[in-house]
């Protein structure tokens, strides 16, 4: 009986526990970090505000990501760590691979309900990029940025130029002009374009990646674990790249750090986001016009002009004890209305298919006509391939791209087989970098 009683007790006081601790992590915050652009703190507090005061009865935390060098640098110390978000946006879509090969992401596929609206938002060419080598989708698709090329209008027709110049010859035509004009007028410090030369890996998203995908219609760099970018898009992009360089149309100095040039016109053109557009918008002594076209493509290029997208994506950590819960708060963010606010609230495009012909968004498009430009390169844009060290790829093709392009110490050829070389070694020695976690 005395024993009895006990086990009664004790059991007693277990349920309590239980019970306890189940309604404290029913009562517990989900928290949300994003990214510290103040537009997109905006966004999210807006969102979230209209959540926490809804039905759902699930408290949504919002955190702009803690301070540090990058967001990828603070997530990785959070991961380790183990001090991760329940749901993150911004999301860089190269890092995914990573983190889900490691285990430290919700497979999202495995959610109810996730599959059916994903399908209903995304096409398929989307779903299969975001789908990892295992099968399971950890990211859902947010945002883009499609990388287009900016050029100052006034600058064209005072030089002549009215002809976009979209394709190799075009450009380096249109460069040659600029160069002979600006050297008449004692202009030695003006350039018709310009982009980074730093030899980091990021970099090469903004140059070489864009000029790759708008060449090859969209090709991967890596498949099947190996490298596939040792093919005449590539060399013809580090070959085009090289030219600017050798023949003074683009400058070997970085100029970011003394003002923005293209706002000073002393760059004609350079490969940008639409980001750019509010930017510029909002400059009150700006006396010049400007707009956008795809990036330049080699001569005999048919079919459409791909890009890199810039994609921004949103996970959720296995921290999270509520991931269904935090599905359901994220589908709000991303459904017609929250792309509406995204394009609204940041300017930026939500990765939606349709979204340059659905009605929903005319008016967003008629009161800013620039980004439907934007929004119609959206189909033709891709991010990058599903491989956990795909920083370390793009770091190795930086080397080269340094030697090669901006310096000129090997041939576009030698350089793009250096870097394939480098590439295999790398993926046939590579091993998942957080599987202790």
């Amino acid at each position: 009986m005395f024993l009895r009683l006990r086990y009664y007790i004790i059991l007693t006081g277990f349920i309590q526990i239980i019970s306890c601790s189940t309604n404290q992590e029913k009562d517990k915050p989900l928290l949300f970090w994003c990214s510290n652009n103040q537009r997109e703190i905006e966004l999210f507090t807006q969102q979230t505000e209209v959540w926490n005061n809804g039905p759902s009865g699930i408290p949504i935390h919002l955190q702009p990501i803690p301070e540090g060098q990058s967001s990828e640098e603070v997530i990785l110390a959070a991961v380790v760590g183990k001090t991760t978000p329940d749901i993150y946006a911004n999301m860089w879509q190269g890092s995914v691979e990573l983190y889900a090969r490691a285990g430290t992401l919700i497979p999202l596929d495995t959610l109810k309900g996730f599959l059916k609206f994903i399908y209903e938002r995304c096409d398929s060419s989307v779903i299969k990029e975001i789908t990892s080598s295992d099968g399971h989708i950890y990211q859902v698709p947010w945002k883009v940025n499609p990388i287009m090329t900016i050029y100052n209008q006034d600058i064209f027709l005072a030089n002549g130029i009215t002809e976009i110049p979209d394709n190799y010859s075009k450009y380096r035509q249109a460069a040659e002009v600029y160069k002979s004009n600006s050297r008449k007028n004692g202009q030695t410090h003006n350039w018709f374009g310009y982009t980074e030369v730093k030899p980091i890996w990021y970099e090469r998203l903004f140059n070489f990646y864009p000029l790759y995908l708008a060449a090859s219609g969209g090709a991967s760099l890596i498949r099947d674990n190996k490298a596939v970018f040792n093919n005449e898009y590539s060399i013809e992009v580090f070959r085009f790249l090289q030219s600017l360089y050798r023949d003074g149309y683009f400058t070997r100095e970085r100029l970011s750090a003394a003002g923005d040039a293209f706002v000073l016109q002393q760059i004609t053109t350079k490969w940008t986001g639409p980001w750019e557009i509010s930017y510029l918008l909002q400059i009150p002594d700006r006396h010049f016009k400007f707009d956008y076209y795809a990036p330049p493509v080699p001569d005999d290029h048919v079919g459409p002009v791909y890009t890199y997208a810039d994609p921004k994506n949103i996970v959720v950590f296995n921290t999270c004890t509520r991931p269904q819960e935090a599905w359901d708060f994220m589908k709000t963010l991303i459904d017609k209305n929250g792309d509406l606010k995204l394009l609204e609230t940041t300017g930026q495009l939500p990765r939606r298919k349709d979204l340059q012909t659905d009605a929903f968004y005319t008016d967003y498009f008629t009161k800013n006509p620039m980004m439907m430009t934007f929004a119609k390169q959206v189909p033709f844009s891709k991010g990058i391939d599903n491989c956990e060290v795909i920083v370390e790829v793009l770091d190795i093709i930086s080397q080269e791209y340094e030697a090669c392009v901006v310096y000129g110490k090997k041939t576009p050829e030698k350089a793009i087989e250096d870097a394939e070389r480098a590439v295999n070694v790398l993926l046939g020695e590579n091993t998942p970098s957080l599987n202790a976690m």
